[in-house]
């Protein structure tokens, strides 16, 4: 038939997590998709299918969306894409999501990839490396070594000192998967191409959707093509969005009605026309109930079909009970214990649920298969003949039955080993009000999916909150600690719903924890309420956010008292935030440098805040005093201290690099980061890889700022953070410019100021910032001009932060000397020296000799190169190199040709070893402008070949570790780099040399040799 309607599957039978249902290439299993009939009408969805499969074999990743609903035919058309594949000799895999097991993680794409995984281990691992096969080991159970668990992140029991329990939810953790995921398809896209499509993703897990997200944004290289379904009015807005994430990767096909000729088809001549019109007028074309309506009428045996009651026509419904009743009564309740377990299921656990003997199970099995309920799968296990006959056995049992047979399947479960994420589905449909072994196992499971599947874990750990048993203390235990474990579990879930981009959800339960707690419980509710003030804050109601830390405060007595100072110190950030410095510095005025009266941790953040309002109140040497007393208290405290107050220690952070303490803020970032990745603190994640961004860029390691910014705004997205989003994007927009990658650039710089418009705070202007910078280094310089004028404020007051001003004062004064405006470039260096200050006087120096370049071009060559040794001193790379090559124009200017060459060599070579490409072009453009040479590539003739197959030298260096047999991890402690960045280089080392191993690495290089 033509509409074989759209349902789930099953994720999971018997005491196994899900297994994959697809073969590669001509061992495809169509017959999971579609019941072979012939197709009727869909000429539109068949182009699009050879079209997106041509497209893929370029290679170019492609990206299908069929969208349609129920019954529309969109699982018979990926049937058919299943054969166009398995025709062209690609491997195709199929998994499809399940409505029962939404709270599985991942269950659609274990469900695809598991059983091609497992047949392929021989050498799997090998290719992808140890950490690779570990991280996708946490995901698919093929490559899950003995003893390994589903969690990435450490566990802790206890509540952390933030007041938040339970294991860290790390955000970056997920990213790393899905590294690893694109790592997989890539290899097994490697030999023939690879077609994964996926069905009913209405009902996928929010951690699948997730995934899928960054693999259109972050597409696999080869030739592979995803294809998938869902329902739209089903479909969450993130799965919705996935097609315009995809770009010109993606193309939509929409599955519609048929008409009423193609309908006829469908029903054959048997059917008269009037009765066909009939049916296609009361059907409305949709092809399943068209099929379901024509077989009821004739007394048949319904379609095959999915939806809810709410979906289908009664009569639709009423035709699949019918077919159930006419079952044996064993047959029946075998039916509805299959239903219980999965839509695909073991014979052995059906029989646990049925409460039937093993042999009687299996006889009743016989029954329904010659009847055509269910059918043969994989590897022992029966599924349905679609999952609307699964919907409708499991509705036609008893409400009672039900819950009595998922508590036996969930006991079958644990007798046998199964892990707590298995038994959670079971156990969340059976408990009782009171079971502590249910909550135990629901805390259990959501422990330990909170890494990779917060969103899931969340929901456990609610559904434990609402059958938490209140009971007598035991032998140990305090009167209140039964409450207090509820109070630590509702702020677990809203720690989850925040880090799972839930903040709407985790924001109501800190407010529920406000709620339950006591009226003088001061120093517990002062945690709650900071909390909430968080949500607030990523939910950029900065209003909100105060209203809630100013109510708790009037609550408190003694405004001095311990439970106080923390609130007053999220003051204080709210306050530097939307740019209040009086406020922050009126609050800070209150407090105390040191106080053995505070706990480490709060004297700590005050320490760490006391910094930035001074700068910018103009007092830079209290600004450098206050930075080095909480440099001091940051070196000798432990991690427990930082972990308490890291959106504290971001601010000290963000101080050191506007005040040009480029080493130690970078050192900073990098534990706070390494702090919040341990402690799951997905909220200040994004933030702090954004400021390592910046830090990055400065010091011309551009490659790793474009990984770190990219990391934070898939971080901010997860978060659904706006203000954090437009900050990332800023920082994104930077490292792509000075990279030249102009369009690239300009596209994130005019994201990043669209999504922070009207936000009133820093970052909405450094978004301004950045796309001005991105124009001007694009080439667009009236529109650069313009925007940097803009944000520059004009003749008012500037609304760009003081480092910020001053840079772009230095870039205008570039501007206008290139395109011959010297009164307005001196304007602007007037400009940079009246804002310069110390630590940042090289940027004023380089303004003054942009503006007196062509005047006073000797004078401009000393004040560019005495600029471009102070900015070697802090490590600024770039700026060091754009400072030669302003010593070089000046130079030539003056007709000293020598000394131009020798400045405009070395800004050629600072920036091919950054990768600045278009400064680099420009380097060469003013060289032959100026009539000198400076050597291919920057470098001085004869000082070598440049690296083979298109390599840089940092890729080089690592191909020779790799023949000398590094780890990743090695690598990155020899070349003093992150694992992250060399992850980051050997992709680029495979995509260059065509290959998908460190074998194939050594194999090339050894052909060349």
């Amino acid at each position: 038939m033509n509409g074989a309607a759209d349902g789930p599957v099953a994720e999971g039978s018997g005491g196994s997590l899900p297994r994959a249902s697809a073969a590669a290439r001509s061992n495809t299993a169509p017959g999971r998709i579609t019941d072979g009939a012939p197709l009727v009408g869909r000429r539109d969805a068949l182009l699009a299918f050879n079209q997106a499969l041509d497209a893929s074999g370029a290679p170019a990743f492609q990206f299908l969306v069929l969208i349609g609903e129920p019954g529309a035919g969109k699982t018979r058309l990926l049937g058919e894409l299943t054969r166009q594949a398995a025709g062209r000799e690609l491997t195709t895999l199929v998994g499809r999501a399940a409505e029962f097991e939404q709270e599985l993680p991942f269950g659609v794409v274990v469900d695809a990839l598991d059983d091609q995984v497992e047949s392929s281990l021989a050498g799997l691992a090998e290719r992808l490396g140890a950490e690779t096969s570990a991280l996708l080991g946490t995901v698919l159970p093929a490559l899950r070594t003995p003893g390994q668990d589903r969690e990435t992140g450490p566990r802790s029991d206890q509540a952390d000192r933030t007041g938040q329990t339970g294991p860290g939810s790390d955000l970056t953790s997920r990213l790393r998967v899905y590294r690893a995921m694109r790592r997989l398809l890539e290899d097994l896209a490697s030999q023939d191409g690879l077609v994964l499509i996926l069905d009913d993703l209405h009902w996928a897990d929010s951690a699948s959707v997730e995934l899928l997200d960054h693999l259109v944004r972050h597409p696999p290289r080869g030739r592979v093509l995803i294809a998938i379904a869902y329902r739209p009015a089903q479909a969450s807005p993130r799965l919705a969005a996935l097609l315009g994430s995809a770009g010109a990767h993606g193309s939509e096909v929409s599955v519609g009605p048929l008409n009423l000729t193609e309908a006829q088809e469908l029903l054959g001549p048997k059917m008269s026309r009037s009765r066909c019109q009939t049916l296609h007028e009361t059907s409305g074309g949709n092809p399943f109930y068209l099929e379901a309506l024509a077989r009821m009428e004739q007394q048949d045996r319904p379609a095959q079909g999915s939806s809810d009651d709410g979906e289908l026509p009664p009569d639709v419904l009423t035709a699949l009970r019918l077919e159930l009743s006419g079952l044996s009564k064993a047959s029946q309740r075998v039916a509805q214990g299959a239903a219980v377990v999965a839509l695909e299921f073991e014979p052995t656990l059906v029989a646990v649920a049925a409460e039937m003997d093993e042999g009687e199970a299996r006889e009743a099995l016989n029954d329904l298969t010659a009847r055509d309920i269910v059918r043969p799968a994989s590897a022992g296990r029966l599924q349905f003949r679609h999952p609307l006959v699964r919907r409708a056995a499991y509705d036609c049992a008893a409400p009672a039955w039900l819950l009595g047979a998922h508590a036996r399947v969930a006991a079958h479960l644990a007798e046998v080993g199964a892990p707590a994420t298995l038994r959670a589905h079971h156990v969340e449909r059976s408990a009782p009000f009171g079971d502590q072994a249910a909550t135990a196992t629901l805390i259990t499971a959501a422990r330990d999916t909170a890494a990779q599947a917060p969103a899931t874990a969340a929901h456990w750990l609610e559904v434990a909150l609402r059958i938490m048993p209140v009971t007598s203390p035991g032998p140990n235990e305090s009167p209140d600690e039964i409450p207090d474990r509820q109070l630590e579990l509702l702020l677990e879930i809203a720690k989850l719903r925040a880090v799972s981009g839930q903040l709407i959800e985790g924001r109501e339960a800190a407010l529920e924890a406000l709620r339950r707690l006591p009226p003088a419980d001061y120093a517990k509710r002062a945690l709650a309420a900071r909390f909430c003030a968080l949500m607030e804050r990523q939910l950029d109601r900065p209003a909100e956010a105060r209203s809630v830390l100013l109510g708790e405060l009037r609550r408190i007595p003694d405004p001095q008292s311990a439970a106080a100072v923390p609130l007053r110190v999220r003051l204080i950030a709210e306050s530097l935030m939307r740019g209040d410095i009086p406020a922050a510095q009126a609050v800070l005025d209150l407090m105390p440098e040191r106080s053995d009266s505070l706990p480490p941790s709060i004297t700590l953040a005050i320490a760490a805040l006391r910094p930035l309002p001074a700068f910018a109140l103009g007092r830079i040497d209290a600004a450098a005093r206050f930075i080095e007393a909480a440099g001091q208290l940051v070196a000798v405290a432990p991690d427990d201290d930082l972990a308490d107050w890291l959106d504290a220690i971001a601010w000290l952070c963000w101080t050191e690099t506007v005040m040009g303490r480029y080493a130690s803020a970078l050192a900073h970032f990098d534990r706070a980061i390494a702090i919040a990745r341990r402690t799951g603190q997905g909220y200040i994640i994004s933030n702090l890889l954004a400021g390592q961004a910046q830090v990055l860029i400065m010091f011309g390691r551009l490659e790793e700022a474009s990984w770190a910014a990219e990391e934070a705004a898939e971080v901010a997205r997860m978060l659904g953070s706006g203000h954090q989003l437009v900050f990332a994007l800023a920082q994104q927009c930077l490292a792509a410019s000075w990279s030249g990658e102009d369009q690239v650039a300009v596209r994130l710089g005019e994201d990043a100021v669209r999504t922070g418009e009207n936000n009133g705070e820093w970052s909405g202007t450094h978004a301004h910032y950045a796309l001005a910078v991105a124009l001007i280094n694009a080439g667009r310089r009236e529109a650069g001009r313009s925007a940097m004028a803009e944000v520059c404020g004009g003749s008012n007051r500037p609304r760009l932060d003081r480092r910020s001003f001053l840079r772009a004062c230095e870039v205008m004064a570039g501007l206008e000397a290139d395109t011959g405006n010297p009164a307005d470039a001196d304007r602007w260096a007037d400009r940079a020296a009246r804002v310069s200050y110390p630590g940042q006087e090289a940027t004023a120096r380089l303004a003054r000799a942009h503006a007196t370049r062509e005047a006073e071009p000797k004078a401009a060559a000393a004040a560019a190169t005495e600029a471009a040794q102070l900015f070697d001193s802090t490590g600024q790379v770039i700026d060091a190199g754009r400072a030669r090559l302003c010593a070089g124009q000046s130079h030539a200017a003056a007709g000293d040709k020598d000394q131009a060459r020798v400045e405009l060599a070395a800004a050629a070579r600072t920036f091919a070893e950054c990768g600045a490409r278009s400064l680099q072009a420009a380097t060469a453009h003013q060289a032959r402008k100026a009539g000198v040479r400076v050597g291919a590539r920057g470098r001085a003739k004869g000082s070598g070949s440049p690296p083979p197959f298109g390599l840089t030298r940092r890729e080089l260096e690592v191909v020779r570790l790799v023949g000398e047999g590094y780890s990743n991890q090695q690598m990155a402690e020899s070349l003093h780099l992150s694992p992250r960045t060399i992850e980051t280089h050997l992709s680029h080392i495979f995509a260059k040399l065509n290959v998908t191993s460190r074998t194939g690495i050594l194999k090339v290089f050894s052909e060349r040799d």
